[in-house]
């Protein structure tokens, strides 16, 4: 069978995992909203929004009733989030959101991450002037104006509108807001119609860092290694592209 083989296999391995990952972190998000809010998403727009990523994914429809049931539970793990910062080798600005029942292992592993590659974890809010918090709405445009829709949707808070292609060669409308007008934008894209791929708070840099092939691949081991803890739920750098 051959190299070819072998390499259709590790990277459909890859994609295995990271499907997992995924899995587990938007199991954590609908356990979240449903302790917030219950576990109906017509008056749960935390649930609701957690269901639209979910289904962007592809996260079978059973798993994520589970993750409704299980949140139900009396028993269920309350889950804490916070957010570490530092910076890896060669300047990088590392920026960790985590979600966890157990914050003395979420520190002590997020910790030892840094240190083994030779960076250093700051005190929260070291990095509130290079990353700034974004509510970034991804949906399917149809037919529509976009320049009329800019118009309908600036008293939403839309700060930027465009397009974007897919993996599977579509467009797919990308909106940018203000953090605090996540809501407000959310109910209007409902109101108009649109089917919401995915509705999330990102952190955007707001300046970057440039960095050689080889400096960027050691920051690199820092965010793989991040990104594979189970209490992570996502890594932001500022690395330039």
């Amino acid at each position: 069978m051959g190299r070819a083989f072998e390499f259709r296999k590790e990277r459909k391995f890859k994609r295995w995992a990271k499907m997992a990952i995924q899995f587990t972190r938007l199991g954590k998000e609908i356990v979240m909203a449903v302790k917030e809010g219950g576990g109906h998403p017509e008056t749960n727009s935390r649930l609701r929004t957690a269901m639209q990523n979910a289904k962007a994914v592809n996260m079978p429809k059973d798993r994520v009733e589970a993750a409704i049931k299980r949140a139900t539970d009396k028993d269920a793990s309350n889950y804490e989030e916070f957010v570490y910062e530092g910076y890896a080798p060669h300047g990088v600005a590392i920026l960790v959101e985590t979600a966890t029942d157990n914050t003395n292992r979420t520190v002590a592993n997020v910790r030892s991450y840094f240190t083994k590659v030779g960076g250093t974890l700051g005190k929260t809010g070291s990095l509130d002037f290079i990353f700034s918090r974004k509510s970034i709405f991804r949906f399917v445009p149809g037919e529509r104006d976009l320049e009329e829709l800019e118009f309908e949707l600036i008293d939403a808070g839309l700060e930027d509108l465009y397009v974007e292609t897919d993996e599977e060669g579509n467009d797919v409308g990308v909106i940018t807001a203000a953090f605090e007008d996540f809501g407000k934008m959310q109910k209007a894209l409902e109101e108009q119609g649109f089917e919401v791929k995915s509705a999330k708070l990102e952190r955007i840099p707001l300046s970057t860092a440039e960095v050689t092939e080889e400096q960027a691949a050691d920051a690199l081991k820092l965010i793989d290694k991040l990104d594979e803890d189970d209490d992570v739920l996502a890594v932001y750098h500022n690395m330039a592209e």
